[in-house]
C-alpha cells in the first residue's frame, strides 16, 4: 500500500466516478483503475461496487475511507513539519554553555535569536568547560560554548569573539590603590580562583605561564565553582582573583572591586560540535547569530 494508492482511493470514493477522479488527479483512467485494483487484490477485499456507469463504496470501502483519510492527513502533516523545520519555523536546539558564557554573554544573543526564529525552542544547560564538552560528545547538546580549549578528536570548534580576563581585588586589598602589578608581584597575595576544569582557570594559568609565572607558585586560598561566588568572595576579602570582565562590570562601577592592570590576553570563545553529527539548519542559524551579535 502506498500513499499514492490511498490518495487515488480517496478521490475515487469522493467522486464516485473513476474518470472524474482520474481527471482531478491528472492521471489516466487506466492508472486510476489499476491502483484501485491493486489495493483490492493485495488485501483480497472489494472496495467498490459497480452500479451502471458509476461506482459506490462497499461497506469495507466505507470503513477504510476514514482510515485512508487519516493516513494521508498525517503524511501531509509530516511533510509540513519538514517544510517548517527546513524553513526554521519550528524545531528545537539544545545548547550547553560554560558559566561565564551562559550567565553573561549568551542571554542577549539567545533573545535576539528567538526574535528572529520564534518557532525554534531553545534549551540551555550551564556547566563548566569539561562538562559542556561531555554533553556535546554524548549528544545531549547540539552546540557547546566554552571559554577554554578542548582537545577532543570527536569535537570540532569554531572560534568567536569573546571577553577579556581581568585581575581584580576588593577595597580592603593592598592593591586597591595600585594601577599595575608586575608578574613577580602576583605571588605576593592570596588568590580565590575558579575550579580546575573551568575555562577561566585554564586561560588564566596559560597567561601566567606566558608571563613566566608558574601557576603552582600562586597562594590559592580558595577554589569556587561559580563566578558569582568568586566575585562575592573577593569583594569581602583581601584576596585577588582573575575573572571575566563581563562578570565584574557592575562591581567596578559600584566601586566594590578594583581592577589591577596586568597583561592578560583577550580570549575568544569556542563553539563545539560533534564531528559525526550532521548539523541542521537551526544550528547553522544559531552559529551565524552568535558571530553577528
Amino acid at each position: 500500500m502506498t500513499l499514492e494508492q490511498l490518495r487515488i482511493f480517496i478521490a475515487v470514493a469522493e467522486q464516485q466516478h473513476m474518470t472524474r477522479a482520474a481527471s482531478g488527479l491528472n492521471l489516466t483512467q487506466s492508472a486510476t483503475s489499476a491502483a484501485i485494483a491493486a489495493l483490492e487484490a493485495r488485501y483480497d477485499v472489494k472496495l467498490f461496487d459497480r452500479v451502471g456507469r458509476g461506482i459506490v463504496l462497499t461497506q469495507a470501502g466505507r470503513d477504510f475511507l476514514g482510515e485512508a483519510r487519516a493516513v494521508v492527513a498525517r503524511a501531509r502533516a509530516a511533510a509540513q513539519a519538514l517544510d517548517d523545520i527546513a524553513g526554521l519555523r519550528r524545531g528545537a536546539l539544545n545548547l550547553a554553555a560554560s558559566q561565564t558564557i551562559g550567565n553573561y554573554w549568551l542571554p542577549p544573543r539567545l533573545l535576539a535569536f528567538q526574535r528572529a526564529y520564534p518557532g525554534i525552542a531553545l534549551q540551555v544547560t550551564i556547566a563548566n568547560t569539561e562538562q559542556v564538552a561531555l554533553a556535546v560528545r554524548e549528544g545531549r547538546a547540539d552546540l557547546g560554548l566554552v571559554e577554554g580549549e578542548v582537545d577532543d578528536p570527536l569535537l570540532s570548534g569554531d572560534r568567536i569573539d569573546g571577553d577579556s580576563l581581568a585581575i581584580v581585588v576588593g577595597r580592603r586589598h593592598p592593591w586597591a590603590g595600585a594601577t599595575r602589578i608586575s608578574a613577580s608581584g602576583l605571588t605576593t597575595t592570596g588568590w580565590v580562583l575558579r575550579e580546575r576544569g573551568s575555562g577561566t582557570r585554564s586561560m588564566f594559568e596559560a597567561a601566567l605561564r606566558g608571563a613566566g609565572v608558574e601557576p603552582s607558585s600562586l597562594d590559592v586560598k580558595l577554589e569556587l565553582p561559580s563566578n558569582e561566588a568568586l566575585r562575592a568572595a573577593v569583594e569581602s576579602s583581601d584576596y585577588a582573583t582573575a575573572i571575566s570582565d563581563l562578570v565584574i562590570a557592575p562591581s567596578l562601577a559600584a566601586g566594590a572591586l578594583h581592577q589591577v592592570q596586568f597583561e592578560l590576553p583577550r580570549r575568544s570563545f569556542c563553539v563545539l560540535r560533534h564531528r559525526e553529527h550532521g548539523g541542521g539548519q537551526a544550528e547553522t542559524a544559531m552559529l551565524a547569530a552568535l558571530r553577528d551579535n
